[in-house]
C-alpha cells in the first residue's frame, strides 16, 4: 500500500505543512504524521475525505504510486496569446470532441485552409450550455471546436462562425498522453491550474472577445501531448463548486 506517501506527496503538492492539513481534516499534526509513514492507516471516512481533498481517486490514492503523474504534467506557466481570429462550430451529442473535431477538419479542407496552411491549428473547449436533463436523460454533451486562420487567409466557406480573440495571459499546462485516461488527466490538468491561480471556479461572465479556456492537442517527439489554457483574469476566487469534467 502506498497510501502513506500518497498523503505526503499531495500534501506537498498542494502546499501545506502537515499542520494545516491536520486542520482541515480534524485531527492532530501527530496523527498526520503517523498516516505519512504509514504507521497508522486512516479511517475509511477520513481517506474518503483526503481523496475529495487532493481531487483523487479513492483507490488511486490508496493503490497508486502518484508520484508518477509528474511524468504526466508539465510545469504550469504564463504565456501571453496573441490576438487571433477563429473560424469555430458547436456540437452537442453523447460524443461531441469527435463530432466537431471531425466537422472542422472537414471544413478547413473544403475551405482550402488545410491546403494552403496544414500546420493551422485546431483548438477546442466544453460547450458548458447543456441543460442538467439533456445531459442525465440523454447523455449529450457540448464541445467546441475552432481552427485559428492565418493572417491573410480569406474564403466564403460557409458552416461556421468566425469570431476575433483579444490578446490575453493564460495560465499553460501540458497533459501527456491525455486520452490514456481522458476522464482523470483533462479535468486534473483544470484543477492544477485553478491551484496554481489560487482559485476555484470560472467568472459567471466571461471577458468580451477572451476565451475562458481552451485546449490544444498536437503530437511532439511521438507523444501526443494536450496544451490546456486557462485565462488568469478569467477565474474567480469566491467559494463555488466548478466540474472540470
Amino acid at each position: 500500500m502506498r497510501l502513506g506517501e500518497n498523503i505526503q506527496y499531495l500534501r506537498k503538492q498542494k502546499k501545506i505543512t502537515q499542520e494545516q492539513l491536520a486542520e482541515k481534516m480534524g485531527v492532530s499534526r501527530q496523527t498526520v504524521s503517523r498516516w505519512e509513514s504509514d504507521e497508522v492507516t486512516p479511517e475509511l471516512g477520513k481517506i474518503v475525505e483526503l481523496s475529495e481533498l487532493f481531487c483523487c481517486r479513492l483507490d488511486a490514492l490508496v493503490r497508486e504510486n502518484l508520484r508518477l503523474r509528474e511524468d504526466i504534467y508539465s510545469d504550469i506557466e504564463i504565456r501571453r496569446v496573441k490576438p487571433f481570429t477563429m473560424a469555430r462550430y458547436v456540437m452537442i451529442s453523447p460524443n461531441p470532441e469527435d463530432d466537431v473535431n471531425a466537422y472542422m477538419d472537414s471544413w478547413a479542407r473544403n475551405s482550402g485552409l488545410l491546403t494552403m496552411h496544414p500546420d493551422a491549428k485546431r483548438i477546442g473547449w466544453d460547450f458548458p450550455y447543456v441543460s442538467s436533463e439533456l445531459q442525465n436523460r440523454f447523455g449529450l454533451r457540448g464541445y467546441v471546436a475552432a481552427y485559428i486562420l492565418p493572417e491573410g487567409f480569406e474564403t466564403d466557406c460557409p458552416g461556421v462562425e468566425y469570431e476575433k480573440q483579444q490578446e490575453a495571459d493564460y495560465a499553460v499546462i501540458t497533459v501527456f498522453d491525455p486520452f490514456q485516461n481522458p476522464f482523470e488527466r483533462i479535468p486534473n490538468a483544470y484543477r492544477r491550474i485553478m491551484e496554481y491561480l489560487q482559485a476555484n471556479n470560472f467568472r459567471e461572465k466571461p471577458q468580451d472577445g477572451i476565451l475562458s479556456c481552451f485546449e490544444y492537442v498536437y503530437n511532439k517527439d511521438g507523444v501526443e501531448r494536450m496544451d490546456v489554457y486557462v485565462h488568469v483574469n478569467g477565474v474567480t476566487k469566491a467559494d463555488a463548486f466548478t466540474q472540470f469534467n
